[in-house]
């Protein structure tokens, strides 16, 4: 007995090319088989005709597969990987709408005293809406760099059935961060123990707790050396802000004489555990360096072409640097990875490929491996995510095909890129487990949720005087 079946479905490969006419079966959070999905009709004929003459038996594995507790209709439909968002701020969900034509610095001005006014309450229903936001639009996993009250927000992500990297704002300097948000190295150490020690592992194993590092800018030497530590201690990771924009570069070339990525890699916390996130003002050296230590990069291209510019992306590709994509929260976009994809496509063709006549410098492969892999290897799981095999983690979702902005097509993984939105996503399977249905998702209450949430979001922008 097969927990999940999706019947007669397209599947999107690891190669990349669509398979049509497949049944995919799920059992114990894993893909259990992919097979033809005429292979168990041919089957039972086998077994009828073996049975005729009195020969051995066939197809029992035919007829198991037939057996499921819930059948998904894949008609029409393409099985893809679940989209990861390598970098998000899920406790920033109700500022949505709030930074857009704002005059830097956003983050001094209102992100901080917005997170400094934060109850349990508030990130526990913020993290419930920006799951439920995910969940509907085809994101399965995230990681998220943390904010206040982080034990709630990891309440909320095993409750949504979501798979997550959790960690909690950790600042120890830093004149323009309330005392609520900066502490001493030695408290921000024991608080992210303690949720460690609370929350790794939960949910069935989909709830992972990182070490973070705000940025440069908020955290001393003496902090980052001890989080670097006690990450390759517990063999757990470690996500921070890099290189989002010049302040931080020129704030690390006048205190350490180094560039962000050098002061890192100085301070021990430069290697594969490690993931950046933005990216935007590297330098030739600092691309090398991330390389050279496996560095997991990741760009938010719709935050990052409003507020700090154009990341060298080509170059990072060039390198072969793990590279993945994140919505940097909803304070200004939605939670779309297909936006992302889009606005990266057309950013970097405009920017580094139409002035040199190469329109061929970013492709749809590059872009679904960064929202599939690319946020795999982000998150330490590309050997169990990232693509739909057997044996890995039955996190999928299905993308209705059969519209007219979607079919017919010349070139599937184009259109997907191109032409495909979160709106398109229909079911959604996350380590075994049905959370979304025929866009109804089942884990969180939609219209609760969105109401408690509206009558927050007017009272902690009181609380914070925005």
């Amino acid at each position: 007995m097969f927990d999940i079946a999706i019947k007669n479905c397209s599947v999107l490969m690891p190669d990349f090319s669509v398979k049509e006419n497949q049944d995919i079966y799920i059992k114990d959070a894993l893909i259990a088989k992919i097979t033809d999905t005429d292979a168990d009709r041919v089957r039972e004929t086998d077994k009828t005709e073996a049975g005729m003459c009195g020969a051995k038996v066939l197809g029992a594995e035919g007829a198991e597969g037939k057996k499921a507790r819930e059948v998904i209709s894949g008609k029409g439909k393409l099985v893809m990987p679940g989209l990861i968002d390598g970098h998000t701020h899920i406790c920033q969900q109700l500022l949505r709408g709030r930074t857009a034509n704002e005059y830097p610095m956003v983050w001094t001005r209102i992100l901080v005293p917005f997170e400094s006014n934060l109850t349990p309450e508030d990130c526990y229903y913020s993290a419930r809406l920006a799951c439920l936001e995910m969940i509907k639009s085809g994101t399965t996993a995230f990681a998220e760099s943390g904010s206040t009250h982080m034990g709630d927000v990891a309440e909320a992500v095993v409750e949504s059935g979501m798979r997550a990297a959790i960690a909690r704002s950790t600042m120890d300097m830093g004149g323009a961060i309330p005392d609520s948000m900066k502490m001493s190295a030695e408290k921000n150490m024991q608080l992210t123990h303690d949720l460690y020690e609370k929350y790794q592992g939960a949910g069935d194993g989909r709830v992972d707790i990182w070490f973070a590092i705000r940025q440069v800018m908020t955290c001393s030497p003496e902090l980052i050396r001890e989080i670097g530590t006690e990450a390759r201690r517990l063999k757990t990771g470690i996500h921070a802000h890099l290189c989002e924009h010049k302040d931080e570069v020129s704030f690390c070339l006048q205190h350490y004489g180094k560039r962000p990525a050098e002061f890192l890699e100085d301070m021990g916390v430069l290697g594969p555990n490690l993931l950046t996130a933005h990216n935007v003002v590297l330098s030739e050296r600092d691309i090398d360096r991330l390389g050279e230590h496996q560095v997991k990069l990741i760009h938010c291209p719709r935050a990052n072409y409003a507020n700090h510019g154009f990341p060298k992306t080509p170059r990072i590709l060039q390198n072969q640097i793990s590279l993945g994509l994140g919505c940097d929260g909803a304070a200004r976009p939605n939670l779309s990875l297909f936006a992302e994809m889009k606005i990266l496509l057309y950013g970097t063709m405009a920017f580094w490929g139409l002035p040199i006549f190469d329109p061929d410098i970013l492709c749809a492969k590059d872009l679904l491996t960064m929202v599939t892999m690319g946020g795999a290897r982000a998150l330490q799981h590309e050997d169990s995510l990232g693509t739909v095999e057997e044996g890995k983690k039955a996190d999928l979702i299905t993308l209705n095909l059969m519209q007219p902005h979607l079919t017919p097509t010349h070139n599937r993984l184009n259109t997907l890129v191109d032409c495909a939105s979160e709106h398109d996503v229909v079911d959604s399977v996350i380590n075994g487990k049905l959370v979304m249905k025929d866009r109804k998702v089942l884990t969180i209450n939609e219209e609760e949720t969105i109401e408690e949430c509206k009558k927050r979001m007017g009272q902690i922008a009181q609380r914070a005087g925005l």
